[in-house]
This record gives C-alpha cells, sequence and structure tokens, in this order.
C-alpha cells in the first residue's frame, strides 16, 4: 500500500510539473518588435481604440491624458483596480522596456513573468496586431508620470493564485478570430478594432462559471457584474440599425431614437468617437457580418 501511495505522490508531482510547464507565462519573442518603426500619432488613435484611458484613469477624471489607475472592477471572482500606467518610473510603467509593456499587452504576462488577471483584456488583445502596441507604446511615452501607487487587487482564495491563471488562459485565451470566412477588407479592418483593440466582447460576451466567454454566443449581450441589467445584444436581428445607425451613435452617443449613451458606453463612446470615419464604418460592417451568420 505504501508503494502505491508513492507512485501516486510520484505520478502527481510529475503531472502538476507538467502542467506549470504548460500553463507557465509566455512572452513574445524578442524580435516581436524589430523593424517596425512606431508612429505616436497613429499610437494616439490605438489608445483610443483600445480604451486605455477609461480604465486607466482616476475615479472622476477627465484628463484622459492622466493614468494613474483606481478604477475599481467588480466581479465574481472579487474585486479588481486598475494599475497606474503612467510613465512614472517607481509607479507606473516608465522603466519597463517595449518588449514588456507589449508581452504585457499581448500575452498578459508582466515584467516579472506572472500572470495577469483577465479583467486586463489581454484575451483580446491578443488578437491584435505587434506594430499597433508598438505605435500605442510611443503614445505612452508621451504623456506624463503620475505618482499615484497602484491598489492592491482584493481578490481571495483560491482566485489570487496567479499560476493557476496559465490554466485559464490554456482553456480561454485564444487568439484565433471569432469570425471567420470570406470577409471585405472592411470587415476585416472592424474585426480588428471589435473584437482585438476595441475588446467588446468582454463585456458583450456571455460567461461561462470560470469567467470565460461563451464564444458560441458571441456579442450576445451579457449580465453587468456588481450590477443589474444586461449589456445589449450587438448582432444585427436583435439590434436592428442600419451601418449608419452604429456610425453615428459611436461618434455621436446617440441612437436612431435620439436616447444618448448611458453607464460603460459613455467612456466608449469618448473613445470611438476620436476615431475616423473609416473605422467606425469598419466597425458597423463587422457587425452587420455578426448578424448575419
Amino acid at each position: 500500500m505504501k508503494r502505491i501511495i508513492l507512485i501516486l505522490f510520484i505520478i502527481g508531482c510529475v503531472v502538476a510539473a507538467i502542467g506549470l510547464v504548460i500553463t507557465r507565462p509566455q512572452r513574445l519573442q524578442a524580435d516581436a518588435l524589430s523593424g517596425l518603426t512606431p508612429d505616436a500619432d497613429r499610437g494616439r488613435l490605438v489608445y483610443a481604440a483600445m480604451g486605455c484611458a477609461s480604465c486607466h484613469m482616476a475615479p472622476g477624471s477627465d484628463d484622459p491624458t492622466r493614468l494613474p489607475g483606481g478604477k475599481s472592477f467588480v466581479t465574481d471572482f472579487g474585486t479588481f483596480y486598475a494599475p497606474n500606467i503612467s510613465t512614472d518610473p517607481e509607479h507606473g510603467i516608465g522603466d519597463w522596456t517595449d518588449e514588456q509593456i507589449a508581452t504585457a499587452v499581448l500575452r498578459g504576462t508582466s515584467p516579472d513573468n506572472q500572470h495577469y488577471f483577465p479583467v486586463f483584456p489581454y484575451g483580446s488583445y491578443m488578437r491584435g496586431d505587434p506594430s499597433d502596441v508598438a505605435d500605442l507604446i510611443a503614445y505612452l511615452r508621451l504623456l506624463e508620470p503620475d505618482q499615484t501607487p497602484s491598489r492592491d487587487h482584493d481578490v481571495g482564495f483560491p482566485f489570487n493564485i496567479r499560476a493557476s491563471l496559465g490554466g485559464w488562459k490554456l482553456l480561454f485565451a485564444n487568439p484565433d478570430w471569432i469570425v471567420t470566412g470570406d470577409l471585405t477588407e472592411e470587415q476585416e479592418r472592424g474585426r480588428l478594432l471589435v473584437e482585438a483593440m476595441g475588446h467588446c466582447g468582454e463585456c458583450h460576451t456571455p460567461r461561462n462559471i470560470l469567467g470565460g466567454m461563451n464564444t458560441n454566443d458571441w456579442l450576445a449581450g451579457a449580465a453587468i457584474p456588481g450590477q443589474k441589467g444586461r449589456t445589449p445584444d450587438l448582432r444585427a436581428p436583435s439590434l436592428d440599425w442600419s451601418a449608419a445607425d452604429i456610425v453615428a451613435y459611436l461618434k455621436t452617443g446617440l441612437t436612431p431614437e435620439y436616447d444618448s449613451a448611458g453607464g460603460e458606453m459613455v467612456d466608449v463612446i469618448a473613445n470611438t468617437s476620436q476615431l475616423p470615419d473609416s473605422d467606425l464604418s469598419a466597425i458597423a460592417a463587422y457587425l452587420l457580418v455578426v448578424g448575419a451568420n
């Protein structure tokens, strides 16, 4: 019996070790950003498309260029707080390398090789283009530092075990596109903006008990954590808006019925209104494809 127990213990240790190797934090290849010429002006648009200020501005602030963090996110797994991502070298990301920032965004891995909690939407961002992230980094480098310390998350056991997030990533962090098939160039641009940079599915797609998105119900609307109500279904049969209606809403916050955006969408509209009309049209073209499938 002791021999059997010992064998089972050894097997368990081997399986656990293999699991930790398979689910270890991943980093970008060292040359992932090589050969790119970052454009800070374009990075400003990437910054808007990715909604960085919406999460990382101080609560109550109206300055989208100051990023001390502090906004709370209530979830079924605990309360998370957006960190300082200003250029401050002590409390922000001022001393991070470009590779470290890009790895955080596209792989969900910190400079000290830890998994980030997926409240940071790297599960969507990982579908993005490294050139966009390089432009974003160039823009972030221009912003003012802020000395506000980041706040610790309020997350209890066992959800505070970051090593377990490797398994979550393995199950739910999929870099493949959700909508595939024969798309036009405009629709592909819209897919990049919605599925990756805009991370729209993070709020508008239902989640399973482990917090992974149910992509079979992509953009079908979802419960709002910590609040009553649901985000709306963005699929065309339910939304019943024309492409022009969608563009106008993303630009002005006004619906076809002249109602105005509320809640978190106020911040989203503040971001999308900065994008060129061509990008807004691309988003509309993509959403109409989602509804048609």
